[in-house]
């Protein structure tokens, strides 16, 4: 394999507190050395003075739409979305057709992944059989087979004595449960947040207590089992606040918060405009800002894009018709830049956690850090660059996203994954190898 030097980087590692300008030296796939003026013979160089080199981001909750709905995504469109994205790894729920719920789609997907895949790609399995939330999935199975958690999301399990069991089977596999929290009576029929603006367009509303009732049910529910559970797309400040406070009573609970959920609210919403209706819902700019809250307080443990693609064709109904989702790959840097890093709120040291080792320490994939001898997941990206994001370029199959024609100040700039350049901006591509 080639050998890469990234030179005059500043390196940022939340794992070894590192923040220093460096070169970074890459060879046979991983990290050889991090240091000042390290030997360059043989090796393709990257200057990379005025960006960050941070461990590879890590997103932990995309869907790839395959198998079954290949005209929104496949693996592949959705890996090379991500690798312009800035991540290097990404971990895709069942929500597919067939349901990832037995070990033969699980290694579908894995084996689609080698052969195809722009990044790394874990699998996440359902929890119950066909995710109907009535009969557990083959949980141990599916381990063996490569997932990384267990989630029925889109489809919370509504049945408590269900969720005891599948807390308590995977408590027993070492996996985390990840639930979509959504109380389904509570929701049902609602398009949008549940508020003045959902009135004003005369829509049905989603109201934040249908999250609420299920992070309590489900916090209760990890106290009783001890089993790891995490808050996906958390998204109302009473969920926020149950977090803190099971966090702080050192219960295994941990959760994660979408770049829409704490940048955009349901008051900016154009009306019935299709690339805004997600769920959970754009909430009320009070839960906004709790989402930031918790952000910098530590309540949310990572930040995770719920990448949703759906084909122009299914978008482009009646906004009651429409399908939940929006894409979120190639946006999340900069939205994170813009909204949390550039106003103050956060450090660039708290960012790169939350992409990296937040996710892992929920999932345990041994990535998400820059060290002597680690695998060479590396992400590089610019604070300052102005860009645009046109969706239409976009390499996803899809193009519902309501932050098609922002321009941000940041964004990723190349993504290396196991030494391979996966994906770069066009400033910095010349002369680099590219993964095959």
């Amino acid at each position: 394999m080639s050998k890469l030097i990234i030179r005059n980087g500043r390196v940022i590692d939340p794992a070894s507190h590192l923040d220093a300008v460096r070169d970074v030296a890459i060879e046979d796939g991983r990290i050889a050395a991090i240091g000042q003026n390290l030997e360059a013979a043989g090796a393709n160089e990257l200057d990379a003075s005025g960006l960050i080199v941070a461990p590879g981001f890590i997103d932990m909750h995309v869907h790839l739409r395959e198998p079954g709905f290949e005209h929104a995504e496949t693996i592949e469109s959705g890996s090379r979305a991500a690798a312009a994205g800035g991540f290097t790894s990404i971990c895709c729920m069942p929500n597919t057709s067939p349901v990832n719920d037995n070990a033969t789609v699980t290694s579908y997907i894995i084996e689609r992944a080698e052969r195809h895949a722009a990044v790394n790609v874990f699998p996440i399995g359902a929890i119950t059989k066909g995710s109907a939330g009535e009969q557990l999935a083959a949980i141990g199975l599916m381990k063996e087979a490569g997932i990384v958690a267990i989630s029925d999301d889109g489809r919370p399990v509504m049945n408590a004595r269900v969720m005891r069991r599948a807390m308590e089977t995977a408590r027993s596999f070492g996996l985390p449960v990840i639930d979509h929290c959504e109380d389904l009576h509570l929701s049902a029929g609602g398009d949008m947040n549940e508020g003045v603006p959902s009135v004003r367009l005369g829509l049905r509303g989603i109201p934040a207590a249908s999250e609420d009732v299920m992070v309590a049910r489900d916090i209760l529910l990890a106290q009783l089992t001890g089993a790891r559970f995490h808050v996906a797309h958390i998204s109302s400040r009473h969920s926020v606040e149950m977090v803190a406070f099971a966090k702080a009573r050192g219960l295994p609970v941990t959760s994660e918060a979408t770049p829409h959920h704490f940048a955009l609210s349901d008051s900016e919403m154009p009306p019935y405009d299709s690339n805004y209706k997600m769920k959970p819902p754009l909430r009320s700019t009070c839960d906004v800002a709790a989402i930031t809250d918790g952000i910098v307080g530590g309540a949310i443990d990572a930040i995770a894009t719920d990448h949703a693609p759906h084909a122009g064709s299914e978008k482009m109904q009646e906004f009651e018709q429409c399908p939940f989702g929006i894409l979120g790959l190639e946006t999340a840097i900069g939205i994170t830049l813009e909204r949390l890093v550039h106003p103050g709120k956060i450090t660039l040291m708290r960012m790169i956690e939350l992409f990296t080792t937040g996710p892992d320490r929920v999932l345990n994939l041994n990535r998400g850090r820059l060290a002597t001898g680690s695998i060479a997941d590396v992400t590089l990206f610019d604070t300052q660059r102005s860009w645009t994001y046109d969706v239409n370029r976009s390499a996803s199959k899809s193009r519902n996203s309501p932050f098609h024609g922002y321009t941000f100040r940041g964004g990723p700039v190349a993504s290396i994954v196991g030494g391979q350049v996966a994906w770069a901006a066009d400033h910095v591509a010349m002369g680099l190898p590219t993964a095959s």
